[in-house]
């Protein structure tokens, strides 16, 4: 029976930063908001947060595990860059922490907590739409349960499916997969690893298409890497990784997992009223894989344009949510797509790839278009110099 079900204005699917996000913005603007969420799923992740994520979403300092003061590029001939941030730092937080310090944050906020798998989705007639999902029962049975809903966000990550049901071509969008393991920080590590550097290699047997990470998280470390190339081995990867930061015989604490998109979906509303955000929707950064700040923007981005599809019933409300992120995201996207497609192609080019990365015009308007996420161009001078320096490399003109 459904006509007795209780309506919600939202039905947030997934529980990530994009979904937590966006359930606790409606919620705090006064929408009934429910938040479905599968239990114990955390997701491979370096953890990184810049300042403009600190400050436009209220993260406490208790969150920050660890201040993160300079990079270390590390070439395929283990030479090695260091670039340090001039008077400030990168935030790291733990997911397994922060994902649920998210949510809690939600439910404070007045959105109703559910613990669940997504199944399908039905339009009715009269503009609302029944959400169904599995519940665990108390004898460990799955239960489906069925809530009605005038809107839906989907938050559920690369593999969505509420994308695959509702979005047409969703399920045609390409994604690198990725796996870490979060293991304990080493008391002494032969001055390898530094919990206050975050280390990145780019070398093709780190990953043929991406880069590798030693990430310090306060008392663990997370090291990963990614590829798109099926056969390509993950786990030995992350093995030969553990070995080169000195983590080899620390305790291995978790292991995980998961898709992530290469680039957003050309559409992410599916002109009715179910909206995506997040990985769903394909907003990790190209190159860097970057994907909380701009998942946590497209979760209250997407919380924007349901809230104004609410109130006008005007399904072109959905549309602004891309439009807005693209606007304002869009030709970095871009950059970074064209960046890894070309530096990472090969060992040559990663080499010198990080032997521009010693340029100090480069790490200053690196550090600062990652800290404040806007493309900086107060200094032309030093951008033409740095097309130049780039076009020497590309060319051959200057070596590695």
């Amino acid at each position: 029976m459904t006509e007795n079900l209780e309506v919600y204005d939202v039905v947030v699917v997934g529980g990530g930063p994009a979904g937590a996000t966006a359930a606790h913005d409606l919620a705090k603007d006064g929408r009934k908001v429910a938040l479905l969420d599968r239990a114990g799923r955390i997701k491979p992740c370096g953890g990184a947060i810049p300042p403009r994520c600190i400050r436009d979403f209220n993260i406490p300092d208790h969150m920050i595990v660890a201040k993160i003061t300079s990079a270390r590029m590390v070439s395929p001939s283990d030479h090695h860059v260091d670039m340090p941030i001039d008077g400030g730092y990168v935030g790291m937080v733990d997911r397994a922490v922060f994902d649920e310090w998210l949510r809690k944050r939600a439910a404070d906020a007045g959105a109703e907590r559910r613990t669940g798998l997504y199944k399908r989705l039905e339009h009715q007639d009269g503009g609302t739409t029944l959400v169904h999902y599995d519940e665990r029962a108390t004898d460990g049975s799955m239960v489906e349960k069925t809530v009605r809903t005038r809107a839906v966000i989907g938050a559920d990550g690369a593999l969505s499916a509420v994308a695959r049901q509702c979005i047409p071509d969703a399920d045609k969008m390409p994604f690198v997969f990725a796996y870490h393991e979060i293991v304990r920080a080493p008391k002494n590590a032969d001055g390898l690893y530094d919990a206050a550097r975050c280390d990145v290699y780019y070398r093709g047997t780190v990953s043929p298409d991406f880069y590798g990470w030693v990430f310090p998280h306060g008392d663990t470390v997370s090291v990963g890497t990614g590829s798109a190339h099926k056969g390509f081995s993950l786990r030995e990867s992350v093995g030969g990784l553990r070995e080169a930061a000195g983590l080899s015989d620390v305790e291995t604490i978790r292991k995980e997992g998961a898709p992530i998109p290469l680039h957003p979906l050309p559409r992410w509303d599916d002109g009715r009223n179910v909206l995506l955000a997040g990985d769903a929707a394909g907003v990790v950064a190209p190159a860097s894989g970057e994907g909380i700040y701009y998942a946590m923007l497209g979760g209250r981005l997407a919380a924007d344009a349901i809230d104004l599809f609410l109130e006008t019933g005007d399904v072109a409300s959905l549309a602004t949510a891309r439009k807005r992120f693209m606007r304002a995201n869009g030709t970095v996207f871009w950059i970074l797509g064209l960046m890894q497609k070309y530096w990472y192609s090969s060992d040559k080019r990663r080499e010198q790839f990080v032997s521009i990365c010693r340029d100090r015009d480069v790490q200053k308007l690196t550090w600062d278009a990652y800290m404040n996420k806007k493309l900086v161009r107060a200094k032309p001078i030093a951008h033409v110099r740095i097309f130049f320096k780039n076009l020497a490399h590309m060319t051959g003109l200057a070596s590695a």
